[in-house]
């Protein structure tokens, strides 16, 4: 069985769309939002970046936003209801409340061993490897959903995911196939 103990995995980016279930006139808003810019020639939305918690946000008339550079799901929560809040000062009604739905995280980690990338990339099924245009195994989970980079100092990068349940099934089916083949352990100091 695979031993997770010494694996470390920690949020570093979460993007989350949102539906606040109204239509915002922009040019109010844009007066609501401090760190924004609105140019509607260049790009239809308001790009609002808060400092608490830090993460950006496009604004979009329809009442749809994308959220990013969260760190938690929390963040995500009191960005939506921070913004929710001045828009109530310039009128904007709420029917209901909003709809969050979290469409990346994106993890870094350690597995804490080393890896034989050439090794590596032979014998897993659902990878990549091209060192000279990339350092790390490009390795491919189907269910549930993600894409991990890994390094041969056995560090990750995990996104893709939905949630962090789902990173942590990533990681611990990434760690069930290195081990078949016999990558952890004794297999991985051979030379290849």
């Amino acid at each position: 069985m695979v031993d997770m103990s010494n694996v470390k995995l920690r949020i570093e980016n979460i993007v989350a769309s949102v539906d606040l279930f109204t239509q915002l006139n922009l040019e109010r808003v844009i007066e609501m939002c401090p760190h924004s810019k609105y140019n509607p020639e260049e790009f239809p939305g308001i790009i609002c970046r808060f400092d608490e918690p830090k993460v950006a946000l496009l604004i979009f008339s329809s009442g749809k936003l994308v959220v990013t550079g969260a760190k938690s799901v929390e963040d995500i929560e009191r960005a939506v209801n921070k913004l929710i809040q001045m828009l109530k000062k310039i009128g904007a009604k709420f029917s209901r409340a909003p709809q969050i739905d979290i469409q990346n995280m994106v993890f870094s980690g350690d597995i804490g061993m080393e890896f034989n990338l050439d090794a590596v990339a032979l014998s897993l099924p659902n990878c990549e490897y091209e060192p000279e245009q990339f350092p790390g195994v490009i390795y491919r989970v189907k269910e549930p959903r993600a894409v991990i980079l890994l390094f041969s100092s056995g560090k990750i990068v995990c996104s893709g995911a939905k949630s962090e349940h789902d990173a942590w099934e990533a990681v611990r089916k990434l760690l069930r196939e290195l081990e078949k083949y016999d990558l952890i352990g004794e297999g991985e100091e051979e030379e290849w």
